[in-house]
């Protein structure tokens, strides 16, 4: 997730300058094949290992990769994905296993050596087995992928895709199994459809403004936004809650993703990168020349038909309005209630000056959800450092982390040190759910 925007650029440099592309290049497409094959890997192979063992271990996560890289005559995204992170926790053993165990003046020449013979025996290993063996996997991961489209049934994957993407699985999805796949397609086709099954935002928008239209109490009042947030900012989070309020509406989802993939791959759709933010401007930027016909129609189809479905669920739905008014939540906002007392009952006289909202990403909802903290806080007159961020990265000094319910214990385990408050909420988006962190940080300041 770090090196999205390195991916992006990637596709932008391809969609531009392949022989196919909208101003072909062969000097600049030279850039295309190095930067897919080593940087990419490299990239990914480097961020996993710092993940797990600091810059240590993103260092031997990066020599690893070099080696499935050699290894191997496949794009190695999905093997980066593998032994980066394997290679900086047998690191992070290994010194752990050695600490203290030398005579002062010795340190740094036994973490040279100690690493260096770590790096040669995962490289080594990297090249001669780890790196086969992963090809062989994606090779067989890519034949199923395109017997699948070649038999027409890649859209049935919407049966498992659209209950996937609600319960927060959408990134494993679109970067863990969609992307690096896609990539290998482009590599071969100059272009994936593969990128589009998550990324497509044109279902979950429809079935948002059927909601706008036909929903119920707060969930009605709060749909237009959501779906402009999804359609043109690319954050589909904001989209989740409503389903998971309403299970139902998933299968309008589910046949808005099907009609998109049929008619992606009917009429030649599909871009050269993962589309992220998964906004519609963006798929458009990553379409290359001889794709926009298909990718626009399969936009707005799968749109228009997960209006459809979700507007005669919506009508056919008899429970009173009081029924859909309470918070759009996506976990129970009483058990995030009690999470949050018996972590405030921990810790005592913290006086909040910097808080940070965490997500899984650090990106599309924990942005959403500092951005409402802080302007909140600003009308309550309390002027306190709020951020967003991933939540393996929260920084050091922060007083106060507000995460998901489903994220909580989670960020205690990684960044609990008895002076850090932690709170949950269960929707980003949904405002109210603030209220009561304001209501801390006040009291904290003495407000």
């Amino acid at each position: 997730m770090p090196n999205l925007g390195v991916f992006v650029a990637w596709g932008l440099i391809t969609a531009l300058f392949i022989p196919t592309g909208w101003i072909p290049n062969a000097h600049l497409a030279a850039l295309v094949s190095p930067i897919l094959t080593y940087l990419l890997p490299l990239l990914v192979g480097f961020t996993g290992g710092y993940i797990v063992h600091g810059q240590r271990g993103g260092a031997l996560g990066a020599l690893a990769t070099m080696g499935i890289i050699i290894g191997s005559n496949v794009t190695m995204l999905g093997g980066a994905m593998i032994i980066g992170p394997f290679a900086a926790w047998l690191m992070k053993k290994v010194d752990h296993y050695l600490e203290g165990r030398f005579r002062a003046g010795f340190e740094m020449l036994i973490s040279n050596f100690s690493m260096g013979i770590v790096g040669l025996v995962i490289t080594l290993l990297g090249y001669l087995i780890i790196g086969p063996v992963i090809s062989v996997l994606i090779h067989i991961l890519s034949a199923g992928v395109n017997w699948s489209i070649a038999h027409e049934v890649l859209p049935l994957i919407s049966i498992f895709v659209a209950p996937a993407q609600v319960l927060f699985l959408n990134n494993a999805i679109n970067h863990g199994i969609m992307g690096p796949l896609g990539l290998q397609q482009v590599a071969e086709h100059g272009k994936s459809v593969l990128f589009l099954v998550d990324a497509n935002c044109g279902p979950s928008v429809g079935t948002l403004l059927a909601i706008s239209f036909f929903g119920k109490g707060m969930a009605k009042k709060t749909a237009p936004t959501a779906a402009l947030i999804a359609g043109v900012g690319g954050i589909g989070e904001v989209y989740f809650p409503f389903v998971l309020m309403k299970p139902v509406l998933v299968f309008a989802t589910m046949a808005g993703i099907t009609t998109s993939l049929t008619c992606f791959l009917m009429l030649g759709g599909g871009t050269v990168a993962t589309p992220s933010p998964g906004s519609f401007f963006a798929m458009l930027v990553l379409t290359p020349k001889g794709a926009m016909l298909g990718n626009l129609v399969g936009f707005f189809a799968g749109m228009a038909v997960a209006f459809a479905v979700a507007t005669v669920l919506l009508k056919m739905d008899k429970s009173p309005e009081e029924a859909d008014a309470p918070e759009l939540a996506d976990a129970d906002p009483h058990a995030a209630a009690a999470l949050n007392q018996e972590a405030l009952a921990r810790v005592h006289g913290v006086t909040i000056r910097k808080i940070i909202v965490a997500c899984d990403a650090g990106m599309g909802s924990s942005a959403m959800g500092a951005s409402i903290l802080r302007t909140k806080l600003k009308k309550a007159m309390l002027d306190i450092d709020v951020k967003n961020a991933k939540i393996e990265e929260v920084p050091k000094d922060v007083d106060l982390i507000v995460t998901h319910a489903q994220l909580f214990d989670r960020a205690k385990k990684l960044h609990d040190n008895g002076k850090v408050v932690f709170m949950s909420i269960t929707n980003f988006m949904e405002g109210g759910q603030y209220d009561s962190i304001v209501e801390y940080v006040k009291n904290s300041r003495g407000g």
